[in-house]
């Protein structure tokens, strides 16, 4: 196995960093921190251009045919700019689950989603329900061709700027994924701390919507959200690699008591526990990513539990860091420190949070009756 990037992902990695620090910098994303639409179109046709919405679907659709290491890539370098852009909602999440559906011809609405000229999103999680989605209270009865949609799903990312939704619901057939236009859901932007996602909630109320692919859609929505797992553990290891980078030139630049504050042992902990976060967290997000591609469903899962599990809280824990190296400065609207601290807070709430990893971990550990597999 090579774990080393290749040429080409280098140059991904490079031409992302320089799109981003152009288009999307910290400046501009505090004129729109908090806004339902914070992506503006410029910037998401920026990425499109760039040929990186795309990388996931195949080329017959217009895609990339690329993998999840390659999305990670990007992914890393849009959590490091702690970019407002659904990347991980759509390139990712709506893309792969069309893939894994094999559903590119079942609905028209899906046609601009390779391409980037639509943007989609998956809705699958429903309110005071945590990360429960196998028994969705969200039901679909079939109305000839089309499908009549009703529920509420709650942490839609990337909803309020959605053009169609790929709503998660049971069917008397099994679990089944709709395409469903935006325009026919009441799409309500719901804040929260990381002011630089958009989430919303969906009600749905006899929305039309198109069948995806055929057959129980259960285990490409498992998938769909261990790439996103995946997807999300490389995103915060970009906020937390960057803001460990502010900590350090802040601790080498502040003096206190006639010497610089990085000489004091207490900051040097902090920033050598804040580095082993991030490694770990890398290690285990690009695992993930590639365990997506190249292993077996029951690995890929195990991988992208296991990288979520540690990461939700460490990587949490490196932006609280961060804000403890900075001092005061660093919990000021006008620091960034603030910008990926909060970045960080929505990666501990993704998929459940670490309670519910672990305890899908646990349960994985026990299923296979071989508890030395993990160690």
């Amino acid at each position: 196995m090579d774990f080393e990037f290749t040429a080409e992902q280098d140059e991904l990695r490079d031409t992302v960093r320089r799109f981003l620090a152009a288009r999307a910098p910290l400046e501009s994303l505090r004129a729109h921190y908090g806004d339902a639409h914070g992506c503006g179109d410029d910037l998401w046709r920026g990425l499109v251009e760039l040929g990186v919405v795309g990388l996931l679907a195949p080329d017959a659709v217009g895609g990339a045919g690329r993998g999840m290491v390659d999305a990670a890539v990007v992914l890393e370098e849009m959590g490091r700019a702690v970019c407002p852009c659904p990347y991980l909602a759509t390139a990712v999440g709506a893309v792969g689950l069309v893939n894994d559906l094999d559903g590119w011809s079942s609905s028209p609405a899906l046609a601009g989603l390779a391409t980037g000229e639509r943007r989609g999103v998956v809705a699958v999680y429903e309110p005071e329900r945590r990360a429960a989605w196998r028994a969705p209270a969200t039901r679909a009865e079939r109305r000839g061709a089309e499908f009549a949609v009703t529920g509420t799903k709650a942490h839609v990312d990337g909803g309020p700027g959605a053009d169609v939704l790929l709503v998660v619901a049971g069917t008397d057939d099994g679990l089944a994924v709709l395409a469903v236009d935006a325009a026919e859901a009441e799409v309500t932007h719901t804040p929260t701390v990381d002011g630089s996602r958009a989430e919303a909630t969906v009600t749905l109320e006899d929305a039309p919507g198109r069948g995806v692919g055929g057959g129980d859609a259960a285990a490409a929505v498992a998938r769909t959200l261990d790439r996103v797992a995946a997807g999300a553990v490389v995103d915060g290891v970009g906020a937390a690699g960057r803001a460990l980078e502010l900590s350090v030139e802040y601790a080498k630049a502040r003096r206190q008591f006639g010497a610089p504050i990085g000489s004091f042992q207490a900051v040097q902990h902090l920033c050598a526990d804040m580095l082993r976060a991030v490694e770990m967290a890398r290690a285990a997000g690009y695992y993930a990513c590639w365990a997506a591609d190249a292993a077996g469903p029951a690995e890929a899962h195990r991988a992208a539990t296991m990288a979520l599990a540690f990461a939700a809280d460490e990587l949490a824990g490196v932006g609280a860091a961060t804000i403890q190296v900075h001092g005061g400065i660093g919990f000021t609207w006008e620091h960034d420190a603030h910008l990926f601290y909060k970045r960080l807070l929505t990666l501990q709430r993704t998929g459940g949070g670490s309670v519910d990893q672990l305890a899908e971990l646990a349960a994985l550990l026990l299923d296979d009756g071989d508890v030395s597999a993990s160690a």
